[in-house]
C-alpha cells in the first residue's frame, strides 16, 4: 500500500499552510516531516488524516482518491505531542481504546493489548493507573494505542516534544525500533533534525508548506538543495 499526496494546498484566509505539496510515501517506509515550527507539518497529516479538507489537491491511498472517506474510515493512526491518555482508564483500557470502538471480542483485543505493551516495553502494566506513569511510559502507552488497531499508516506529530532531550534521545530509538518491527508505513513530523535523522529512512524537509528537499540526513547536509537548507541541517 502507498501513500501519495499531489499538489495539496490548504488556505486559512490569506495563510496558504500548504502551497502545492507533493509527498509519497511507500509501503514499510519511515518518512521524518522535518522543518521549522509553522511551515505546515501538522497541517500535512490533519490532510492526511481527514481532519483538514485541502482546498487543492489529492490524498491517495493505495490507488484510490480517499478525499471523500470521513477520518475514521481511514485506516490511520495519529500520536500527538500530549498523549492524550484517558486519566479514568487503566494502561489496558488506553491501549484497547480502539479495539473497542472497532468492535473488536474481548479475548482477541486482551491479547492484542498484551503484545502491544509488549512491544513498548511495558509488559504487565496492564493495570497501571496513567497518573503514575512517567511522560516516558505514558508516551511508550500512547504508541501502544496508535499501533493496536492496526492502522495502514502511523502518523506521529512531534510525540517527543514535551519530554527533556535525555529522555528523547532514548525514546527516539526505541520508537524507530517499534516503527521498523511492525511493518507499517509512518509519517514523523520534527522539527528536530537529530530525531528525523535517527527515526526515517527519508526526510521531506519542509519551508513554508512546501517540501524544498528530500533524501537521507546525510544526503542532504552533504548537497542541500539551497543556503537555507545548508544552514538548518548544520544548526
Amino acid at each position: 500500500m502507498m501513500l501519495e499526496l499531489r499538489n495539496i494546498t490548504v488556505r486559512f484566509g490569506e495563510i496558504t499552510a500548504l502551497d502545492g505539496l507533493d509527498l509519497t510515501v511507500a509501503d514499510g517506509e519511515e518518512v521524518a516531516i522535518l522543518g521549522p515550527s509553522g511551515c505546515g507539518k501538522s497541517t500535512l497529516l490533519r490532510v492526511v488524516a481527514g481532519l483538514q479538507k485541502p482546498n487543492e489537491g489529492t490524498v491517495i491511498w493505495d490507488g484510490a482518491d480517499i478525499g471523500a472517506v470521513p477520518p475514521h474510515l481511514r485506516n490511520v493512526g495519529l500520536m500527538f505531542q500530549n498523549d492524550a491518555l484517558f486519566p479514568h482508564l487503566r494502561v489496558g483500557e488506553n491501549v484497547g481504546f480502539g479495539l473497542r470502538m472497532a468492535g473488536w471480542d474481548r479475548e482477541p483485543a486482551r491479547t492484542r493489548i498484551a503484545e502491544m505493551l509488549t512491544l513498548v516495553g511495558l509488559e504487565g502494566f496492564a493495570s497501571r493507573r496513567v497518573d503514575r506513569l512517567s511522560g516516558g511510559e505514558a508516551q511508550r502507552v500512547a504508541l501502544a494505542r496508535t499501533l493496536a488497531p492496526q492502522p495502514g499508516l502511523v502518523m506521529l506529530d512531534e510525540p517527543l516534544g514535551s519530554l527533556d532531550r535525555l529522555l528523547r534521545d532514548r525514546l527516539v530509538i526505541d520508537i524507530g525500533e517499534i516503527l521498523e518491527k511492525t511493518g507499517i508505513p509512518s509519517l514523523y513530523v520534527t522539527h528536530d533534525h537529530d530525531e528525523a535523522a535517527a527515526i526515517a529512512e527519508r526526510i521531506a524537509l519542509m519551508r513554508e508548506g512546501r517540501i524544498v528537499q528530500e533524501g537521507t540526513f546525510d544526503q542532504l547536509r552533504s548537497n542541500p538543495a539551497d543556503d537555507w537548507v545548508a544552514d538548518f541541517v548544520r544548526s
